[in-house]
Formats: structure tokens, C-alpha cells, sequence
């Protein structure tokens, strides 16, 4: 059951898409109370024993108790355990116990959840405006929960099926001739590789829809060329838009009254990678229809996926602010003997960047509403999102398009996916990693992923190899680092095999895995889950955060500390364990209900098969464009006969519910004996009992 409850007059955010009426009387599962000075906020007394679950790309565990998160979309590199934000806003959580109830609290200014930091067992959440809507889920469980809010907010965006690829990035690759020589480098160490990125620097000076002419003299050839070779290019559209006499871009937001304004009228300016920028209002009808238009211009050049960065929107610095730092300085007393005050000048300084102040100097017009950045700040990476999602509707209507984000909102989902930001070369980020998935799933990013290897600092080889045998099970596997960082290429770290061998084990698994993105998009599900929301009467699957179920038939569980030789995993139910070396080059054991050591080399992938499951495999190969799909092996542990049905279309159309999508394998018994069956295809069976 979904209850919706209104205060004041709360600004549309599009996050839901079922029509719910709402309650004339207050909100009963919540306290509702108004400080002195009229501030609305919410409390709920938790049980000892109750999780929470959601908020997304949030910080720390699965189970959010015990710390203070804000929702407010933030440009932060170091993603450390004290940050209450990162670069998402999904205000969605569920408490798990005796009760069970979902919260929504759709706003799009900032909220802080306080899960038991303040007190133990109280959960708070305080609105920073007292304009929102309320949801109130009520269900048998948390997977029950999460199920109806799914369904509340509508279907997640659905990737091409090349999208699954391994893809890899840098900040930057400057010419097509590193992008050839990335590309030769996979092609003879026989790596697989689907994608390539272009970061900031193929535009001319770092202006968007533009591509240099001295770095990619034939860019729509080389396109192509990449083409013939299996290769997509998938370039970066940032927020910021140059401020430059004769660049179209700038011209025509400014002829049109496009961009964000300032109290007085004039246009907002704030430093980004171009220089000097306006940010477009996507607020604003007409903006996101002009900004989304844009895209055409690469795509008529051949491009089919892009990612959208910079959107919180991130600042470097404004004009006023760097007023404010020039006339601080000028004031300093250098002769001072009093440290705090170089502290002081210090923190002036570093300060500049993305300044809550700056957010609340500039605004939008929503169709005619004037609001102030602030009061909408949670928006603005989703509605430039959604301005190229409904682009290519009208511009590719038939086709589906890559397309993810860095900032985002719930709603949002409904036109792109994310990647977890600016992460760094930590083993502590791979746990991060793992960690949020789940939560992500939970608010409808299905198609998500992190920068495997980590985008800032130095990554080691093992810890490369740990966090791509954990990508293989997430939608985006991407390889993505920082300039002035080591090369990061899988080609870099002396023998390839062990590589080749993880990478070629995900395109093996790409039917599975896609099938089961595609039947969680589909049925408003999820395709990455914790434990415990498969096996809701196990209490110590409940504390269990480093294993997560993949679909429906498989259990992972990745090893994320250096020089670990393996690790301890919990099976709730006995499981077959397959040990991959690679998609040919495998072990098998049936393990019991437990916990167990299990070893688990370099070069290693364990997957866990659960009872009464199966799992399709396909022969491996160097994009996806040459996976065949006629012949598969399946792996089982059974003893009976079951079914399992795969989805499987032409990964780029979009007619998704046609009955000729479905295929069942089946494991039927005949005069005693199991055997694997396929109406479309040739099957291998591997049975295990």
C-alpha cells in the first residue's frame, strides 16, 4: 500500500509516474514536528534489530543505521567515510523488521537522514524546504517494498546490449592515434574491448558538441574505422557551456535567454574546465529541448552512447567568489604572527570551488516559475539527462542510445544510468563499490556501475584485477583513470593472461547478465540484490554485505583486500561453486549451508550457483558483435526438473515485450536421466547434484 501526503506547495520533480491521491490526514508511521522557528522535520523510532536500507549512491554499507547522510548532489573526489553526500540524491529508504515501511521524501533541495547517528534509535529527516511530498510504502518485506516503489517510479532506461561490453576510458586520450593504439593494444593481446571514451580533451577548447580539428581531423571517418573494429566511441558532454564570441552554443543560450540568470537578470558565470561558463537552464522547457538537440551533431557522425558529466552542477569557482578572495588577500596582513589567520587565507582559497553560497545566487525559470538554484539543486544532473533521453526520441526513435550520468535524482533513471563518480585506486573503494550497488538497484539505476580500478591515484595490478572480477557482474564495466595517473589499460601491467582470461569470463556471462538486466528493467525489479532479499528468515544473511545475489540463479562473493589469498563466505542454502580461471578453464564443487575459506587466486572468478538454478554460458569473444547465441553450455545443481527463461532480443530495437524475446531452458526428465533443452538453441548440459 503507497500513501501520499503534501506539504506546502511542493515543487514537481516527474520522480513518480503512478498517479496517487493524495491524504488529507497526516502522516500516522512518522512524527511530524515544527521547531520554534517553523522548521518541518520528521521522526520514526526504530527498533534495536531493524535495517535500513536505500539512499542509493550513498556512503558506507548496505544498512544505513548508525550514520548521517545528506542528499545534496556534490562534486567530491575523496569519497571517504565521514562524506554525508556524493554525487546522487535518491531520498528513498526502507526500515526492515518487525515492520517494514518505504519512505520518499521527493524534493529536489537538500535532505539530511540522521539513521540513528544523533540517537540510537531515532531516525530523522529534516527537509531543508518544507515544500515536499511524502510517500509511505507498506509491505510484507523489504524486497516487497522495494518492488512497489519501483513500480511508483516507473521503468528504468534500457541500455543497448553492446553496452555490456568491457569498455575502457582515460582522462584523457588526445588524438586518434591513441585511440588506435589503445584499440591495436586490446586486438593483439586478444582482450575483449566493446567501447573507448573520449574524455574532455577531443572537444575544441572544451566546448561542447565541438571536436578538435588538429587532434580528430576526420572524425566522422574515424568513427567508422572504430566501427569496422567493434569499437564504439562514447564522448563526454559536460554542463558548462564556454562563453566565446562565435561559438554557436553560447550564442544561441544567450540570444534565447537559455541559461541560468542572477538576481539582476544577467546570466550566471561560474569557471569550469572551459574557463569562463553559463550553465543551461534545464529547468526550463525550451533550454532541454535546445541542449538535447545538440547531440544530433555527433550523432550524425556515427556516435551511439554518451556520458554527461559536471552536472551537480560542479563549480570551480565564480566571479564573485574570486572577487571576494582578491579583496580578502589584498586586506591580509602577511606580517601576522597568528596562524589561525594563514589557515583562514588557506581555507579562502580552497574554498572557491562548488560554495553552497554560489548555489544560492542563481536562478531558474520553470516555465515561468522563478526559483533559486538551491531550492532545485538535486534537479539539475537529472533534467540534463533527461534533455538528451528525450532527444533521442525524436532524434533515433527506433534505436536505443548509451547514455549515463555522474549527478543524479531519482527519476532520472527513467533516461540514463550512472557511474559512481570521481572514485579513487583504494581497496576500500572496491568495498564501496560492492556496497552500493545493491542501494542503487533499490532506487532504479539498474544500468550503474563504478570506475573499475579507481579514477584517482595510482591502481596496483591485483587491485585491478579484484575490482574487474567484481565488474564482470555489473551492467557498466568500465576501466576509467585520472590524468597524471598511471596508464591503466589492462595492456600496462606486464602479463595479460590473467586479464584476458577475467574479461573473456564477462562476455561468456552477457547472455545471463543482460537477461537479467533486461527482466529487472522490465518487470521493475531489481537484477543486483543483498542477501537478505532472498532469504528474508535468515538472520545472518541479514548482516551480510560483501556477497550479493546477481539475478536469479547466482550468489558472488569478490575479494577486496590486498595480498588476500581468498576469503570466508556465507551460504545460506548449499550452493555450487564454480571457480572460473576462464570461460573453458573451470572447477566445480558442491559446498554446503555455512560459512567456509574458500581460495580464490588472481585470476579467479567464484560464482555461486543456487539450488535448483541455472546458469547459461556462451563462447567467449572480442566484442559483442560477434556473440553467438546459437550454442550454450548450462551449468546446474539440481535434482529436479526446472526452468529458466532468458531474454533475449536484438540489444539495440526496442521492442522489449515481444513474446519472440523470451527463450526458456528447460531440465527435463526422460527415462530417469536430466537433460538440458532449447527450442532456439543447441544445449550443453553440465549438471551437478
Amino acid at each position: 500500500m503507497i500513501k501520499k501526503y503534501i506539504y506546502g506547495q511542493p515543487i514537481e520533480t516527474n520522480a513518480v509516474v503512478m498517479d496517487i491521491e493524495a491524504e488529507k490526514d497526516s502522516i500516522q508511521a512518522l512524527n511530524e514536528i515544527q521547531t520554534d522557528d517553523g522548521k518541518l522535520f520528521f521522526t520514526y523510532f526504530m527498533e534495536n534489530d531493524d535495517i535500513v536500507y536505500g539512499l542509493g549512491e550513498a556512503n558506507r554499507g548496505i544498512n544505513k543505521r548508525g550514520y548521517i547522510y545528506e542528499s545534496f548532489c556534490s562534486d567530491d573526489p575523496l569519497h571517504t567515510e565521514e562524506k554525508r553526500s556524493l554525487y546522487g540524491a535518491h531520498n528513498f529508504i526502507v526500515i526492515s523488521g518487525i515492520v517494514n515501511i518505504g519512505i520518499f521524501v521527493d524534493t529536489p533541495s537538500q535532505v539530511q537522514f540522521d539513521i540513528g547517528y544523533t540517537s540510537k534509535n531515532v531516525l530523522k529527516i529534516t527537509p531543508s524546504d518544507d515544500n515536499l511530498k511524502i510517500y509511505i510504502i507498506d509491505g510484507t518485506s523489504a524486497y516487497d517494498i522495494v518492488k512497489q516503489f519501483r513500480k511508483m517510479i516507473g521503468r528504468s532506461y534500457i541500455a543497448p546490449k553492446w553496452a555490456f561490453g568491457f569498455q575502457q576510458s582515460r582522462w584523457s586520450y588526445y588524438t586518434e592515434d591513441e585511440i588506435r593504439e589503445v584499440v591495436k593494444n586490446y586486438r593483439e593481446n586478444h582482450i575483449p574491448l566493446d567501447a573507448v571514451y573520449m574524455d574532455i580533451d577531443y572537444m575544441d577548447g572544451y566546448k561542447d558538441f565541438t571536436v578538435s580539428e588538429e587532434r580528430f581531423p576526420n572524425f566522422k571517418d574515424f568513427v567508422q574505422e572504430m566501427r569496422q573494429q567493434g569499437i564504439r566511441l562514447v564522448p563526454i558532454i559536460d554542463a558548462g557551456v564556454k562563453i566565446e564570441e562565435g561559438y554557436d552554443i553560447y550564442e544561441e543560450g544567450k540570444y534565447y535567454q537559455l541559461f541560468c540568470k542572477k538576481a539582476d537578470g544577467s546570466d550566471f558565470t561560474a569557471g569550469v574546465w572551459p574557463g569562463r561558463t553559463h550553465f543551461p537552464d534545464f529547468m526550463n522547457t525550451n533550454a532541454r529541448n535546445w541542449f538535447g538537440s545538440k547531440y544530433q551533431k555527433l550523432i550524425s557522425d556515427g556516435i551511439e552512447g554518451f556520458w554527461n558529466d559536471m552536472n551537480e552542477p560542479a563549480m570551480f569557482y565564480t566571479d564573485d567568489g574570486i572577487k571576494e578572495a582578491v579583496d580578502y588577500i589584498k586586506e591580509f596582513d602577511f606580517d601576522t604572527n597568528d596562524s589561525n589567520k594563514f589557515f583562514e587565507l588557506r581555507d579562502k582559497l580552497t574554498g572557491l570551488a562548488n560554495r553552497r553560497k554560489d548555489y544560492e545566487s542563481f536562478y531558474h525559470n520553470m516555465d515561468g516559475q522563478i526559483v533559486r538554484h538551491d531550492k532545485v539543486h538535486n534537479l539539475y544532473g537529472y533534467y540534463m539527462t533527461r534533455a538528451a533521453g528525450e532527444a533521442f526520441e525524436y532524434i533515433n526513435p527506433d534505436k536505443r542510445m548509451l547514455l549515463f550520468s555522474r549527478s543524479s535524482y531519482i527519476g532520472m533513471h527513467r533516461y540514463g544510468g550512472v557511474w559512481t563518480g570521481d572514485n579513487q585506486s583504494w581497496w576500500s573503494h572496491l568495498l564501496l563499490n560492492i556496497k552500493m550497488m545493491p542501494s542503487l538497484n533499490m532506487c532504479g539505476f539498474i544500468y550503474s556501475g563504478a570506475d573499475l580500478g579507481g579514477f584517482g591515484s595510482n591502481c596496483t595490478r591485483d587491485l585491478l584485477l579484484r575490482w574487474l572480477a567484481f565488474g564482470i557482474f555489473t551492467p557498466l564495466m568500465r576501466n576509467h583513470t585520472a590524468l597524471g595517473t598511471r596508464n591503466q589499460e589492462c595492456y600496462n601491467f606486464g602479463d595479460t593472461q590473467e586479464f584476458k582470461n577475467i574479461i573473456a569470463i564477462r562476455y561468456s556471462l552477457i547472455p545471463y547478465l543482460y537477461s537479467e538486466y533486461m527482466k529487472a528493467c522490465l518487470n521493475d525489479d531489481m537484477m543486483i540484490k543483498p542477501l537478505s532479499f532472498e532469504y528474508p528468515d535468515d538472520e545472518f544473511a541479514k548482516t551480510v554485505e560483501d556477497q550479493l545475489i546477481i539475478g536469479e540463479s547466482i550468489m558472488i562473493t569478490p575479494v577486496y583486500q590486498q595480498n588476500a589469498i581468498g576469503r570466508y563466505v556465507y551460504l545460506p542454502e548449499d550452493m555450487l561453486l564454480v571457480r572460473f580461471a576462464s570461460p573453458s578453464k573451470r572447477s566445480c564443487c558442491v559446498m554446503h549451508k555455512g560459512i567456509h575459506f574458500i581460495s580464490v587466486g588472481l585470476g579467479e572468478v567464484p560464482v555461486f550457483i543456487r539450488k535448483n538454478k541455472l546458469l547459461p554460458l556462451c563462447r567467449s569473444v572480442e566484442c559483442i558483435d560477434m556473440l553467438d547465441t546459437s550454442k550454450f553450455e548450462i551449468i546446474s545443481y539440481t535434482d529436479r526438473e526446472i526452468t529458466y527463461t532468458m531474454y533475449e532480443d536484438d540489444g539495440y530495437s526496442k521492442n522489449y515485450d515481444s513474446p519472440d524475446n523470451f527463450v526458456d531452458f528447460a531440465i527435463t526428465e526422460n527415462d530417469g536421466q536430466l537433460g538440458a533443452v532449447c527450442k532456439k538453441t543447441i544445449v550443453k548440459l553440465s549438471l551437478f547434484q
